[in-house]
């Protein structure tokens, strides 16, 4: 790993959270790496190798029905990891006892947005999720939220409206990176939402009609957030609560805890000799 890909880590939230001890031992077995856009990390199904952390590339995890339709469970960027049932698999593959390949991807994982992460074996986030129990704890919170998200997004597809929903998928990306534009056809965001295209133009249209976007041919600006926020159904809130929620726990256990001599406490500090070898 070079230089300049160490200088990373702090972008991503879910690496930057884990205690130095633990990072000391992750880090070797990084591997810094372009991720293209449009490109597919893995598929559904197929034996999963590696899990990504992306810094600032966006992953929408997609799942596909037996016809090929589409739809999108959840978006994934610095806040995370592509590739939960890593460490969720078989005891074969956590006791890392098997060859990379045991745990089977359940969703496929498409680069949204292009740009550049870590790759890790999944035999090696199994392994050091079973060595130490902070990483497992930092690993099941985010996985926790994830669920969260996945769950508030099927309800949404369920119950609001297409306009709210792409209100909704709109503010979920902007979220995960660092501008307002997004390079994406509405061909593709209506493979995201599991709706006609017909429906993305019309959603998009009365955006830009409402002063809250700008799009043209594979591009989408977004010129008033707040005003996107407001065509947004709840949705978006909860997802965005759940991830503060995270980080900010994520916080609150790395921070260290300020030294107090035990002369301060009144507490004999017990000599060399008397600690049990």
């Amino acid at each position: 790993m070079t230089l300049s890909a160490m200088s990373y880590r702090e972008q991503n939230q879910l690496l930057a959270a884990m205690p130095f001890d633990d990072w000391r031992y992750i880090e070797s077995h990084l591997e810094w790496i372009e991720m293209p856009a449009h490109g597919t990390l893995f598929e559904a199904g197929d034996s999963l190798r590696h899990v990504y952390f992306p810094i600032s590339a966006v992953v929408s995890l997609v799942s596909t029905m037996l016809d090929g339709a589409t739809v999108e469970v959840a978006a994934v960027g610095n806040e995370g990891m592509v590739g939960v049932e890593a460490f969720m698999g078989s005891s074969n593959a956590n006791n890392g006892t098997t060859a990379s390949g045991t745990v089977m991807a359940q969703h496929t994982a498409l680069v949204c947005r292009g740009g550049h992460g870590y790759r890790m074996s999944a035999q090696s986030i199994a392994h050091h999720a079973k060595r130490s129990e902070r990483v497992m704890h930092h690993l099941l919170n985010y996985t926790r939220t994830l669920f969260q998200h996945m769950s508030q997004t099927s309800a949404c597809n369920r119950h609001h409206s297409l306009d709210q929903q792409l209100a909704r998928w709109l503010l979920v990306h902007l979220e995960r990176q660092p501008d307002d534009e997004l390079h994406i056809t509405q061909e593709r965001i209506a493979s995201m939402l599991g709706v006609r295209r017909e429906g993305v133009t019309g959603g998009a249209l009365r955006l830009q009609k409402a002063g809250v976007i700008r799009y043209g041919r594979g591009q989408m600006s977004v010129i008033d957030r707040a005003g996107l926020n407001a065509h947004s159904c709840e949705c978006h809130g909860v997802i965005r609560d759940a991830y503060t929620r995270l980080s900010n726990d994520a916080v609150l256990q790395v921070k260290p805890v300020p030294a107090t001599s035990s002369a301060a406490l009144g507490v004999c500090s017990p000599s060399r000799s008397a600690v049990p070898t």
